[in-house]
């Protein structure tokens, strides 16, 4: 049956149209995935957002690229799942509790912990899902239907798994080392959660007295407060400026305490004076050389930043305020030397934003080794996974190589607590580094063993502490699918084929999934690592939301529609892993670049609509696959093949950018500006019947293959068109997306026709263009000469001269001749193409315009060559303004040549 009336409204209208679909999707669980379905699988388990965010322009870039992989796996025929979930974000939504306490006048404590917890889960589900949300107004294809949250009960008991299991492995342990602490969030942070500033500081140079009173030497130190702790000072073996002193001792400032100078090849003997204190308790790297020399460590610094009891007559002072008053205290007692303005990298926590403090603690350990040489053989062996661009895989194999074993207990209640409980009747009741301990996968295990050791009367405690969330993220790929449980999903869908992340988290989490999924399943847990660039701001810059230069993209998706931001994001790709810039206006909050890809949006709208005017109401389907014989059918037939061999290669290699690029420029001009305009008189009623249906149906085929090619990019739009044109009806549950991804029939690909298409259109556009320079009126039919010494051009020309006269408006065409006066003239390569203007142009106003023009070109070149000509700016101006300059006369004085050419031709 064919429908009378198909068509779409007159404008294209994204927000209640995305909206639409959005909802289809989702309550036709289109995109649930079955592990049962068979065939090849293809899956990608989602960056976890933390369930604290919002949504930024990395997500919704980051996202696009995920859902465009998705869609295109999809409708290739794979067994395709997209798993969607959170992460639980321990510090960050334990500082937004704590900080609605504050305002309440509480602290966590007051609730204690089980209240406190009560009131984090509650959190969660009011605000927690916010981004959720607003993922979905972005479109994506995941599987809503296995969403996870890093603390749901089912990744809790993964956790607890490959916490227990590591354990009896002997590859977590509990013991005294030194860690980074943040005072603000008082808890202890991974390496990676450290960002390094670069500050103006100082180095202070002090006087250390030798005890047996024979003088003294001088250290250096960007932390003069840290000198409390002293217990020795170093010196290079082979610094000559020090090798006597080395085995004697000095008497510390302050504290009076006679520490030993030691000989560490670690020592720089460039830095300061050579000569540095050594404080084991305070710095890592004199940690490791205190063990190297059995020097005692002193810990000066509490948990909040102030400094103990050690620090003697400082004790209760902030580490800030002490530094001012050991420095002050030393200048009196005459041991300050000299004060250095000094740029220096200075740590600080990625979350509390504050300096990092070196600290003794006991905490609770990953051995890492074993783990990281483990993914290391994964990658030498197997190159495996396998990095996108390939330069990154250096800098993974780099971080492992180096890692050293990863504190993973945080001094917080929100997150997975520690499964390890104490006899605290042992030890007074209270935890101690001393307290014996059992690790354990419930209370009453935990229970029954101490039992066995301590008697019935013991009395137990779980550990405070709380895993250090990377720790969940890295069983992500495999916990979300139902690890430890042997599931249908796990066996189907892991390993997962391809994870897409930024480069600045290679060391935070993909290295973690590595290594845990290389111990716990035995196979790296993703093959392909697509890693994407930044979306920086428009003057190429970071974006920053501290900084004010955040975009936010749900106020460009209000203003342009999802579809264009998406496509914009994509299309700006030009190559794997390449920042991307966008433009933006923060006066009007516009985008001209998105603009661009709304206007791309609305092309194919029209286009859509033009060619279901023109059907008859009839679907591609009735219409069926076109046979052609007429050369521009056969022409766009070419190039559309040509597309989808080029698409299917693009996304296939992640050239999502090269894809979308290719795709922008055959919709908009092969399809909407040639072949649309090539076909139109076809069309019409009373046209022969066999071109008009033909004409017909090839519209309709190209058309429903770009709605295809274009989903996995833009689906919403080309899910809106295909529905209208496919006449699916209100009640059908069939969807764009479900579709086969086209696949090229290379036999149909005609490059030299293609060529010649090429040619033709280039003497149309020059046809054109004369016609404007001449002033031609629109309807007015004229004469075109071509001339050319190639026989084939000719041949090309006689073959498609109905083409050049129909789009061109000429009514003759001359392929030889000779050129008369009163003609205006242009190349095509080796085609000259001439324009005779008598009785078609007023050849007086035209000369008239000409010499206006040329009269303003040759005032354009005066002060140009001036500028060049002087010697002064040549050799002073910038090198780029210099250039600017050349380019701009060379143009202006090609134009005068034209014109003055055009002149002589009107005389």
């Amino acid at each position: 049956m064919i429908a009378s009336n198909i068509n779409l409204p007159s404008l294209y209208e994204p927000f209640s149209t995305e909206a639409k679909w959005q909802k289809f999707w989702e309550e036709n669980q289109l995109y649930k995935a079955d592990p049962n379905k068979g065939g090849e699988s293809y899956c990608i388990v989602i960056p976890p957002p933390n369930v604290t965010g919002s949504l930024h322009m990395g997500h919704a870039f980051e996202m696009s690229l995920i859902d465009t992989l998705v869609r295109y796996h999809r409708m290739k025929g794979r067994n395709t799942l997209w798993l969607p979930g959170t992460d639980h974000a321990s510090i960050a939504v334990q500082t937004i509790l704590e900080k609605q306490l504050k305002k309440e006048g509480k602290t966590r404590y007051d609730l204690g912990r089980e209240k406190f917890l009560e009131r984090a889960w509650q959190w969660k589900a009011e605000s927690g899902g916010a981004i959720v949300h607003q993922l979905r107004r972005l479109g994506v294809s995941v599987d809503w239907w296995r969403e996870r949250f890093t603390m749901d009960e089912g990744l809790s008991k993964a956790v607890l798994e490959a916490f227990v299991r590591l354990y009896e492995e002997e590859l977590i342990y509990r013991g005294e080392y030194l860690v980074n602490w943040c005072p603000a969030s008082q808890s202890a942070v991974s390496d990676v959660e450290v960002e390094n500033q670069e500050v103006n500081g100082n180095l202070w140079h002090f006087r250390y007295p030798l005890t047996d009173g024979s003088g003294d030497v001088e250290v250096a130190t960007t932390r003069p407060e840290t000198m409390l702790g002293d217990t020795g000072v170093a010196v290079n073996p082979n610094d000559d400026r020090y090798k006597h002193l080395i085995g004697k001792t000095v008497t510390l400032p302050i504290m009076n305490r006679e520490i030993p100078i030691i000989a560490d090849e670690f020592v720089d003997p460039s830095f300061g004076t050579g000569c540095v204190k050594v404080t084991p308790a305070h710095d890592l790297n004199d940690f490791e050389m205190g063990k190297r020399h059995n020097l005692p460590l002193i810990n000066i610094m509490n948990k909040d930043g102030t400094l103990n009891e050690n620090a003697g007559s400082f004790q209760g002072q902030d580490r800030f305020v002490a530094r001012n008053n050991v420095v002050y205290r030393l200048e009196t007692d005459g041991f300050l030397v000299k004060v250095e303005d000094y740029k220096h990298t200075v740590p600080y926590s990625d979350r509390g934003k504050v300096p990092i403090e070196p600290l003794l603690s006991t905490q609770w350990f990953v051995k890492i080794r074993p783990l990281a040489d483990n993914a290391l053989e994964f990658l030498d062996q197997k190159n495996s996974p396998e990095f996108v661009p390939q330069r990154w895989t250096k800098v993974y194999r780099d971080w492992l190589v180096k890692l050293k074993d990863w504190c993973i207990s945080r001094q917080l209640w929100w997150g997975h607590q520690i499964p390890a409980w104490y006899a605290v009747s042992e030890t007074g009741g209270e935890i101690s580094d001393n307290t014996p301990f059992v690790v354990a996968k419930s209370e009453a295990e935990a229970q029954e063993k101490l039992v066995a050791h301590f008697g019935d009367n013991v009395k137990i405690e779980q550990d405070p502490d709380v895993l250090d969330t990377w720790f969940s993220a890295g069983l992500w790929p495999f916990s979300t699918l139902g690890w430890p449980e042997q599931t249908q999903d796990l066996a189907t869908y892991y390993p997962t084929t391809t994870l897409v992340t930024g480069f600045d988290i290679i060391f935070f989490w993909v290295a973690r999934m590595t290594m845990m999924g290389g111990h716990f399943t035995g196979q790296m847990p993703f093959k392909d690592v697509y890693i994407h660039g930044l979306v920086l701001d428009e003057n190429g810059k970071k974006q920053s939301k501290s900084a004010g230069t955040g975009i936010d993209p749900l106020l460009l998706i209000d203003k342009y529609g999802t579809d264009a931001l998406r496509y914009t994001l994509i299309k700006e790709v030009a190559g794997a892993g390449q920042n991307i810039r966008l433009e933006y206006n923060r006066k009007t909050d516009e985008s001209s670049s998105v603009e661009a890809s709304r206007n791309f949006a609305n092309k194919l709208w029209n286009a859509a609509r033009f060619v279901m005017m023109n059907l008859d109401g009839q679907t591609p389907q009735q219409l069926g696959k076109p046979s052609v014989s007429e050369l521009s059918d056969c022409w766009i037939l070419s190039r559309y093949y040509q597309v989808v061999k080029q698409t299917n290669n693009y996304i296939d290699n992640y050239g999502l950018g090269e894809a979308a690029k290719g795709l922008y420029d055959f919709i908009w001009g092969d399809f909407c500006d040639w072949y649309i305009e090539l076909v139109k008189s076809r069309l019409q009623k009373d046209s022969e019947p066999t071109s008009r249906r033909t004409a017909q149906q090839t519209l309709a085929y190209v058309l429903e293959g770009i709605l295809k090619l274009l989903h996995p990019f833009m689906p919403h739009i080309t899910e809106e068109i295909w529905q209208t044109f496919t006449q699916q009806g209100e009640d059908s549950k069939q969807s764009l997306s479900l579709q086969s991804y086209p696949e090229a029939e290379r036999n149909l690909i005609d490059p030299t026709l293609e060529e010649q298409f090429e040619l033709l259109f280039g003497i149309i556009r020059t046809i054109r263009n004369l016609r404007a320079e001449a002033d031609v009126k629109p309807g007015i039919k004229v004469t075109v000469n071509l001339q050319t010494e190639s026989e084939n051009e000719r041949q090309i020309f006689t073959t498609g001269q109905s083409y050049i006269k129909d789009l061109a408006k000429v009514e003759n065409l001359v392929f030889a001749g000779e050129q008369n006066k009163e003609t205006f003239a242009d190349v095509v390569g080796t085609v000259q193409v001439l324009l005779p203007l008598a009785g078609v142009a007023d050849i007086s106003v035209l000369r008239a315009k000409i010499e206006k023009r040329l009269s303003k070109v040759e005032g354009e070149i005066k002060p140009l060559s001036n500028r060049l000509n002087n010697p002064n700016f040549v050799e002073q101006a910038r090198p780029d303004v210099v250039e600017g300059a050349r380019n701009a006369l060379a143009e202006a004085e090609k134009q005068a040549e034209i014109l003055r050419d055009r002149l002589r031709r009107l005389a």
